[in-house]
């Protein structure tokens, strides 16, 4: 249900790969990439289940 990139204010559920080596340190930075979720209107379970997917098939 998620699609790729960044929100300009639509109505849509997106994700994307926060961009975060400028604003902390490198002795800070997490080791795995920080995602950024822009949440949209669509069903909340349904989005819950989409995620519960995905990071099930990441590992």
């Amino acid at each position: 249900m998620f699609g790729l990139g960044a929100s300009w204010g639509g109505y849509e559920s997106l994700i994307t790969v926060a961009d975060i080596k400028a604003r902390i340190s490198a002795a800070d930075r997490p080791w795995n990439p920080v995602l950024r979720l822009h949440i949209g209107l669509e069903d909340v379970e349904a989005l819950i289940e989409d995620l519960k997917h995905a990071f099930a098939a990441a590992t």
